[in-house]
């Protein structure tokens, strides 16, 4: 949707189709995503007074904009253009209909939802493994595919984020592509959701997900799986999936400017260290640093056949300790988001038990609630019980995180035991 903005109410992230008011005539780039406050500070000097707006293709929601302007400026636009709320009358059983569906939506718990996220993953999963290995015999992308994959992760995250947050704690090495498309679509679908984007503009991101390592599919698997260090051959021929990635997206139906960004761009640092083309933040737009936030944290974390994933906590030190690297405040708001212990983590508390992380506590993210089910001093199973550390007892605290396979425990075994209804 186009709309015309003046140049005050211009916010880093809109995408500018063209300028519609300047004070005198002056050579300037007609479209484009605005990256930063000194761009617009830039333009405000050159004489732009005016611009036209493409929210579709905009990093901001339209409807948010109202929260730029003060009350008086709002009244004030009323009374100048003689707006009038407008009122949409619909009929009784639609009305009916959104209510009971935003009651149902309100009441689904982790333990409700939890069944159909594992069918949505597991079909998705499948569907993902599917495409890959076709683009890698040679086929194109099909994105309607992956629209469907989409769409389960989206709704199941809008009724219950945790039930799916869950599931990028399970590891498989030898699925380790596919599993880690899925869990970046799962998870910058939460952090999108945590930051108020609406619906549609999730739907884009988990789209951006689960294209942006799309050229890995031509890469040959000897180099993805090396155990070895990757020779400067092998290490040109895997920088390249990006290129590819963006060659296999790029023009095809369905495909948005912001997919095409977040395939690109994904791998790029503020410093300009990343790549392919080795770009600093000036360029860099708040979705491309989102996704290398996700893509970071979920392959860090992640088993490999040449390495053992690490621990979510550590992870998360390491992009709060690489400011220059990664958005440091997008960084602090993915850790509010996730929580320093993500659901799904297993912890040890101060009573020797283990639990499983149920539900983040975005006040207090180093007291969650949780779920117990083993005494480590005894070393045998309990009867699970639900605890909310900061609720219901405020003498335990989180030790530290622990690695399922330390206790021998089978995390998929033991999420079905403890979270299906």
């Amino acid at each position: 949707m186009l709309k015309a903005l003046s140049i005050s109410e211009l916010r880093p992230g809109m995408f500018v189709k063209n300028v519609s008011k300047q004070k005198k005539k002056i050579k300037i780039k007609t479209h484009g995503w605005v990256r930063s406050q000194s761009l617009i500070d830039q333009l405000k000097n050159e004489g732009i007074l005016e611009v036209i707006v493409d929210f579709a293709q905009s990093e901001i929601e339209e409807e948010n904009q109202i929260e730029n302007k003060t009350p008086e400026v709002i009244e004030k636009e009323n009374k100048t253009q003689n707006i009038t709320p407008k009122v949409t009358k619909e009929e009784p059983s639609s009305v009916d209909q959104k209510i009971k569906r935003k009651q149902v939506e309100e009441e689904i718990t982790l333990e409700n939802e939890f069944s159909k996220a594992c069918i949505a993953y597991d079909q998705g999963l499948n569907k993902v493994r599917t495409m890959y290995q076709d683009i890698a015999a040679g086929m194109q992308v099909n994105v309607n595919i992956l629209h469907d994959v989409a769409n389960d992760i989206i709704d199941s995250v809008f009724r219950n984020e945790d039930a799916m947050a869950v599931l990028t704690r399970l590891r498989d090495k030898n699925a380790y592509a596919w599993r880690h498309t899925i869990n970046t679509a799962i998870l910058i679908s939460v952090f999108g959701r945590y930051l108020k984007y609406s619906k549609k503009s999730v739907f884009q991101l988990a789209m951006g997900a689960l294209l942006h390592d799309i050229g890995q599919a031509r890469v040959p698997q000897g180099i993805i799986n090396k155990l070895g260090k990757l020779t400067e051959l092998e290490t040109k021929a895997m920088t390249k999936h990006v290129e590819q990635g963006f060659n296999l997206c790029k023009g095809e139906k369905g495909v948005t400017p912001v997919m095409l960004d977040m395939i690109i761009n994904h791998h790029e640092r503020l410093d300009g260290s990343g790549y392919p083309r080795g770009i600093n933040e000036d360029k860099l737009s708040k979705t491309a640093r989102m996704m290398a936030i996700v893509d970071t944290y979920d392959a860090m974390t992640a088993d490999r056949v040449f390495k053992q994933g690490l621990e979510p906590i550590s992870v998360l030190k390491h992009l709060l300790g690489q400011k220059d690297k990664y958005d440091p405040v997008l960084v602090q708001q993915f850790i509010k988001c996730i929580g320093v212990h993500p659901v799904g983590s297993i912890v040890k508390l101060t009573s020797d038990r283990l639990a499983i992380v149920l539900e983040g506590n975005k006040n207090n993210p180093i007291r969650p609630k949780v779920k117990v089910f083993y005494n480590t001093k005894h070393k045998h199973y309990i009867t699970s019980k639900d605890i909310h550390l900061e609720i219901e007892d405020t003498s335990l605290k989180i030790v530290s995180g622990i690695k399922p396979q330390d206790h021998q425990i089978n995390l998929s075994r033991l999420l079905k035991e403890q979270l299906i209804a």
